[in-house]
Parts: C-alpha cells; sequence; structure tokens
C-alpha cells in the first residue's frame, strides 16, 4: 500500500483554512456595511417602534460574531476529525506493512528452495519422473509512477500464488523480486497452464503497484538435463551477492 503523501494533504489542508477565513471575512464586510446602512433608520430616522428596531438591530449584530464563532469552531473540529482518521489510517498502513514482513519472513527462502529443488530432482532422476520450476520475477512496469512498497508487493505476489499452487506444489521467496516454485511430477504442459493461472492471479498486484511478473517454466527432463542447468537458471536472475549462497549439490548421473 502506497504511503500517505503529507504534504500534499498539509497543501489542501491550508488551501481550505484559506478558503475558511476568506469566508469569514466577505461575512464580516456584509454584515458591517448591512449595519452601517441599519443604523440611521434604526437610531437617527426610527419609523415605527423604535425599540423592536433597535433590538432586532443588536440582535443582528449579535449573530454576526457568534456565526464567525461557529465557523472558526467548525474548521477546528473537522480539522481534529481528519486528524484523527489520518492517525488511524497511518497505524493500519503500520500493521500491513509489518504483517507483509512477517508473511515474506515466514516463507521458506534460499537455502530451503536449494534444499527442496535437489531433494526433488533427485527423486524426479531416480524415480523417473517429471519436476518443473516456475520462476516468477517481478519488475516495475514501463511508465509506472511512484515506486511501491517491496514488502507489500511480495506478500501479496505470494498470496495471489497461493491461491492456485497445489498440495505438493511448494512456494519459495528467493530475493525480495523472485519466487520459485517447485512441481514435483508436473509436465511442462501442465505447469505452463499453472503459469498462466499465477499471471491471471497477478493482475490485481499489477494493477496496484504497477508491477509486471516475468513468468518462467523449466521442466525436467524436457527443457533442463542436469540440476547444475537449473541452479543456473535459477544463479542468472538472483541479485548478485546471492547467487553463490547454494550449498553443494551432488552431480547428477
Amino acid at each position: 500500500m502506497s504511503k500517505i503523501n503529507r504534504e500534499e494533504l498539509d497543501r489542501l489542508e491550508r488551501r481550505e483554512l484559506h478558503l475558511t477565513v476568506l469566508f469569514i471575512v466577505f461575512v464580516l464586510i456584509l454584515a458591517g456595511g448591512l449595519a452601517v446602512f441599519m443604523y440611521p433608520l434604526v437610531f437617527l430616522h426610527p419609523e415605527g417602534n423604535k425599540w423592536t428596531m433597535r433590538s432586532a438591530f443588536f440582535g443582528f449584530c449579535a449573530l454576526v460574531p457568534l456565526f464567525v464563532v461557529y465557523l472558526l469552531d467548525h474548521q477546528k473540529t473537522v480539522r481534529k476529525l481528519k486528524q484523527g482518521i489520518l492517525e488511524e489510517l497511518e497505524r493500519n498502513i503500520t500493521l500491513q506493512h509489518q504483517a507483509s514482513v512477517d508473511l515474506l519472513q515466514s516463507m521458506p527462502d534460499l537455502n530451503q528452495f536449494w534444499d527442496r529443488l535437489t531433494m526433488e530432482f533427485r527423486r524426479a532422476m531416480t524415480m523417473k519422473k517429471t519436476l518443473s520450476l516456475v520462476l516468477v520475477k517481478l519488475k516495475a512496469r514501463e511508465g509506472a509512477g511512484k515506486k511501491s512498497d517491496m514488502a507489500a508487493v511480495g506478500s501479496e505476489t505470494a498470496k495471489a500464488i497461493s491461491r492456485k499452487l497445489r498440495p505438493a506444489d511448494s512456494l519459495n521467496r528467493l530475493s525480495p523480486a523472485l519466487f520459485g516454485i517447485v512441481m514435483p511430477e508436473t509436465d511442462s504442459m501442465t505447469a505452463k497452464k499453472l503459469a498462466v493461472r499465477f499471471q491471471e492471479e497477478l493482475q490485481g498486484v499489477r494493477a496496484a503497484h504497477g508491477t509486471v511478473a516475468e513468468i518462467s517454466v523449466h521442466n525436467f527432463p524436457g527443457d533442463v538435463r542436469s540440476s547444475h542447468e537449473l541452479e543456473d537458471i535459477v544463479k542468472s536472475l538472483l541479485p548478485e551477492q546471492q547467487e553463490w549462497s547454494q550449498p553443494e549439490v551432488a552431480p547428477a548421473v
């Protein structure tokens, strides 16, 4: 979720205050002019019951400052209400951000991914089964405006992908902008169909944060013949500081 633009809100608040002050000045000028025109008729050349006219005159003079006080009090009350709403909104944004961070931290990381990939690859090779690896890389959409919070983007991406995962599949967060999905006993065609479903689910993330999900599907034995080829594909998408953080993997037979 995007952060609150405090500068824009402060500018709108100042503009509203200026309009209120201008309106008060306008009311005072009109009331003062009306009082000046009423004064001769009330005090110098009264017609009819002069006390009634004078009571109306003084009542009008009393109502004007009361109306001005009401406007100022209304402005103050509205400002307090807005401030309370903004503080609550900021608190909710902070809580949502913390929830996103907690969700990402609870996901299997890169080290667990290497272990799972190694185990599933050995199993697929031994039992003559298929194995698919789907990689989801997030990138800022071309022409997008402000930069989104990667924790929020990553959290929503993980939730969207999880809705389409099967029980045997495992979702891993390899880097802030890269997710890996290990799919045991999945052929290339099935993995590509699932990748299309992932892309459909991620349309909401794209619309909300201006990010594009680049999804690639890699299958054993259709696309790769060894675990090293899969590792090289993953390492090519990882940030430089993470590329060599995987454990040693026994060579494929």
